[in-house]
C-alpha cells in the first residue's frame, strides 16, 4: 500500500484527507499551522514537520493549499517537495491555480524523474466530506491511471483534460460557471425579500425548477440561517476569478459577468474585510 502525503489541512483537505484514511490508506500530513491539522492527526493522520520531510516518506503527495504563492513554496522553496522528490514518486496539486504554474511544476518534476498532475476539485466541502468531488485533472492520462483508485476514494467524478495545464483550465471554467450561480443566488434572495415573499419557500420552489442550482442548494439555506461558515473561503474565490479573468485576457476573451462578480468579491474581500467568510457572503453587500 503507498503511503500518502498530504500538505493543506484546511475545509476541503480535512475532508479528503479523512475520507483517505476511512479507506485504510497510511497518511502523513503538513501544514503551516499544526493547530489546524488537529482533526486529522484525531482521526489517525500523521504529522511531518516540513514539506521535506513529508516527502521523504511518502509514495504520493497530495498538495491543497491557499494560493498560487503558497503553490509555489511548497514545491520551490529550499525545505519543499521538488527538492527532496525522489524518481517514481507521485505530485498532485489540487490547489486551484495558475494553468501557467501547473506547467512549471510538471517540467520541473519530469527532470526529476517524478509523476506530476494538476487536479482540482469542486463539489466544496459538503464534496469533500461526503468523498463526492468532481476532479479535472491535467497531465499525463497514464499517470491518472495509475492513481485513480485514490481518487475514487474521495470523489464521484474524475475527468481527464489533457496535458499539464489543463485540469486548472477547466477548474477556471468551472468558477466562470460558479460567478453566475453565486450572483443569481444572491441576487434572488435580495429581489425575493424584497417582495416579502417567504424565502425558504422560494428556495424550494426554484430547486424544483430550472433555476436548480448547487449555490442555491447548498448556501441559500445557510444564507437563511445567517450561516456564513466557510465550505470555500470567499477569498479564495476572488482569487479563482482573477486567475480566469487573467487566462481569459491572454486568449483575449471578454467575460463581462465574471468580471462583475470579481469585482463584487472584491468589494467584499478587499472593502469589507470578509475574505474569511464562505462565498455565500457576498449578500451581505445587500443584507447587513
Amino acid at each position: 500500500m503507498n503511503k500518502i502525503g498530504f500538505i493543506g489541512t484546511g475545509v476541503m483537505g480535512t475532508g479528503i484527507i479523512n475520507n483517505l484514511l476511512k479507506h485504510g490508506n497510511p497518511v502523513v500530513v503538513h501544514n503551516r499551522t499544526k493547530a489546524h491539522a488537529q482533526a486529522v492527526l484525531d482521526n489517525g493522520a500523521q504529522w511531518a514537520d516540513s514539506p521535506a520531510a513529508l516527502t521523504q516518506q511518502a509514495d504520493v503527495i497530495f498538495t491543497m493549499v491557499g494560493f498560487p504563492q503558497d503553490v509555489e513554496q511548497v514545491y520551490f522553496g529550499d525545505d519543499g517537495i521538488l527538492a527532496n522528490a525522489t524518481t517514481g514518486q507521485y505530485l498532485v496539486d489540487m490547489t486551484t491555480s495558475k494553468p501557467s504554474l501547473a506547467q512549471q511544476i510538471n517540467a520541473v518534476g519530469a527532470k526529476r524523474g517524478v509523476h506530476v498532475l494538476d487536479a482540482p476539485v469542486s463539489g466544496g466541502d459538503i464534496g469533500a466530506k461526503n468523498g463526492t468531488l468532481t476532479v479535472m485533472v491535467g497531465g499525463d492520462a497514464a499517470d491518472l491511471n495509475h492513481l485513480r483508485s485514490l481518487f475514487d476514494q474521495f470523489s464521484k467524478t474524475v475527468s481527464y483534460y489533457g496535458p499539464a495545464g489543463s485540469g486548472q483550465h477547466a477548474k477556471m471554467a468551472n468558477q466562470t460557471m460558479i460567478a453566475g450561480t453565486m450572483t443569481g443566488l444572491t441576487e434572488a434572495l435580495v429581489y425575493a425579500k424584497a417582495a416579502h415573499l417567504d424565502l425558504k419557500q422560494v428556495i424550494t420552489t426554484l430547486q424544483g425548477g430550472a433555476a436548480e442550482n448547487f449555490s442555491l442548494g447548498s448556501y441559500g439555506p445557510r444564507i437563511l440561517k445567517g450561516d456564513y461558515t466557510p465550505g470555500f473561503f470567499a477569498k479564495h474565490f476572488l482569487k479563482d476569478l482573477r486567475i480566469a479573468l487573467d487566462e481569459a485576457d491572454a486568449m483575449g476573451l471578454n467575460l463581462p459577468a465574471t468580471s462583475e462578480a470579481k469585482r463584487l468579491y472584491g468589494e467584499l474581500v478587499d472593502d469589507r474585510g470578509l475574505g474569511n467568510d464562505g462565498t455565500q457572503a457576498l449578500i451581505k453587500l445587500w443584507w447587513h
